[in-house]
């Protein structure tokens, strides 16, 4: 198995993973959505709400702000010596209080207050809720670790999805480099070089065959490598990128030796 980062920026990574099958890309994507751990407000308690919404919808609205997450910090619930009933250990208190004064205001994700500096809103641009002038909301919220296949406000990525790896072949005793192939091509990996057509960032080839239906037939040739693929991974804010993906490959190894222990037993 070979990695090769492709890209990487504060939220997002893109690298390419060589040397593996489907089933195994699928599995490492369905481990970062599904089984890493993040933090999210779990339970909200509302002691005064007079704006115009919902104290559900509100409860609702702050569950869903990504937050983030220091794993070695907290316990999962279910592991924790108070048996899920809520202790420092495995859960953090959020706190709002704020009033509006003659002038309508808006509520964001940074009026929250946790007692823990390392669990605290992603993004603190998030609307909660407006309040008319003289309206009130007093709120204490509880987040705790959970995994995305509970629920989807768990989930540390924004998005995580894999292509197959293009290739792209130009034949250039049948390509009479008209050049309408570099026309239709939504991502312009194709360009007139000399008089003949050359290929360029083939790995942002969609696979959409655009350039082959327009062309003759066997001028252009579009594949891809059976065991390769190109991962994007986009994080919530709640994890790095980095760590989402690191973390994810170690659970992923942990449950095949479950698998593999679990067989040798039989």
């Amino acid at each position: 198995m070979e990695i090769t980062i492709i890209h990487k920026g504060e939220n997002d990574i893109h690298f390419l993973l060589e040397g593996i099958d489907v089933a195994f890309a699928n599995a490492l994507r369905r481990t970062m959505l599904t089984r890493l751990p993040a933090m999210s407000i779990d339970e909200v308690l509302v002691l005064e709400n007079t704006s115009v919404m919902y104290d559900e919808m509100l409860a609702h609205r702050l569950g869903l702000i990504p937050l983030t997450t220091v794993l070695e910090d907290y316990n999962m619930p279910d592991e924790c010596d108070c048996e899920g009933k809520g202790c420092s250990l495995c859960q953090c208190t959020l706190t709002l209080e704020k009033e509006a004064g003659d002038d309508d205001i808006m509520v964001y994700s940074r009026d929250l207050s946790s007692q823990d500096p390392k669990v605290v809103p992603a993004s603190g641009d998030i609307p909660l809720t407006k309040l008319a002038p003289h309206q009130r909301v007093i709120i204490e919220a509880y987040a705790r670790l959970g995994r995305g296949v509970e629920n989807a406000k768990f989930q540390p990525v924004a998005t995580v999805a894999y292509k197959y790896i293009p290739l792209v072949t130009v034949d250039k005793s049948k390509c009479t480099a008209c050049g309408d192939c570099v026309d239709v091509c939504p991502k312009k990996i194709l360009r007139l070089d000399g008089g003949k057509i050359a290929t360029q960032n083939t790995l942002d080839c969609n696979l959409c065959e655009a350039c082959v239906d327009e062309c003759e037939p066997g001028a252009i040739t579009i594949d891809s490598k059976a065991d390769s693929f190109l991962y994007r991974v986009e994080s919530t804010g709640a994890l790095p990128p980095k760590e989402i993906v690191t973390k994810s490959a170690e659970l992923l190894k942990e449950r095949i030796q479950v698998a593999l222990d679990f067989a040798n037993s039989l």
